[in-house]
């Protein structure tokens, strides 16, 4: 959508947001240049900027939270800003079963965290083979998520299953083959991928509707690059809207925006959450 379009939409009004359907952010825009994309060294950037941007809560990266005194200074940051945790997204080679153990592991101390901090969403990502996965190695990815939903049933923990576009290319040939193993999984699409993979954002949330329990926000301009906020781009964030209450929606929705690695900011991220944030509202209904 336009700037002028986005104006419009503002000037007519916000539409009536369902109860219940927070808006959250993600922190990837902030984790992007930092070694390791680990947020943990700008949390204290991240809440105070999302605070500013006017968003529901903060949906944190795994790095974050696997740092020793990750608890206590997070809670210090919810308590001084006003802005709860949603939860966390957190990536691992599910695939591999010679690194279940470990992965295993970290999961459970990072489920455990996320209660700690009275979160109760985590993304996953079931990582990416760069090729087709055997049959085998799916099999493993799905014991694996059998024992993360285990562990996150024992912490009152909502599981869903993020993806990229390695998940959803092929026909969904990755979600597919995942969600045969394991049909109870619940879905956190991130629109702004669906799109990359051309798959139709509104016909995955239809087709998937009652799976969908969150899910990520971003946009994609002419030129196949991201922009700087939700409010430009070609996705009909209306349409993506609709279809969530059309399947009766009722999780948590993320903003996550992301930049070209030449692309220079002309503003604080911040402001391009408060932006993106108001483009929810009025385009959205959320």
């Amino acid at each position: 959508m336009r700037r002028r379009e986005f104006a419009a939409s503002l000037a007519a009004g916000a539409l009536a947001a369902p109860p219940g359907v927070l808006v959250g952010a993600h922190c990837w825009m902030f984790a992007a240049k930092e070694p390791g994309f680990d947020p943990y060294p700008v949390l204290e950037d991240i809440f105070r900027e999302l605070k500013f941007a006017g968003v529901d809560g903060v949906e944190l990266m795994h790095q974050a939270l696997l740092h020793d005194d990750s608890v206590s200074k997070v809670r210090g940051l919810m308590a001084k800003h006003g802005l709860p945790l949603l939860g966390s997204s957190y990536s691992a080679a599910m695939w591999d079963a010679a690194r279940r153990g470990a992965i295993l592991d970290e999961s459970k101390t990072l489920i455990q965290r996320i209660r700690q901090c009275g979160g109760s969403v985590l993304g996953i990502s079931v990582g990416d083979a760069r090729r087709q996965k055997t049959a085998a190695e799916f099999d493993a990815q799905a014991a694996c998520l059998r024992e993360i939903f285990r562990l996150c049933r024992e912490e009152g923990i909502t599981p869903n299953l993020h993806n990229h576009v390695y998940e959803v290319a092929n026909g969904e040939f990755d979600l597919r083959n995942t969600l045969e193993r394991v049909p109870e999984a619940k879905l956190g699409p991130d629109i702004g991928w669906l799109f990359r993979a051309k798959i139709d954002p509104v016909d995955f949330i239809l087709r998937h509707g009652r799976r969908i329990v969150y899910a990520h926000l971003r946009n994609e301009k002419t030129d196949g690059k991201w922009p700087e906020t939700l409010a430009e781009g070609v996705i009909d964030y209306k349409a993506v809207g609709q279809a969530l209450r059309d399947t009766g929606f009722s999780g948590a929705l993320a903003i996550e925006l992301a930049h070209e690695s030449a692309f220079t900011p002309t503003q604080g991220f911040g402001q391009s959450v408060r932006v993106s944030r108001e483009y929810v509202r009025s385009v959205m209904g959320y």
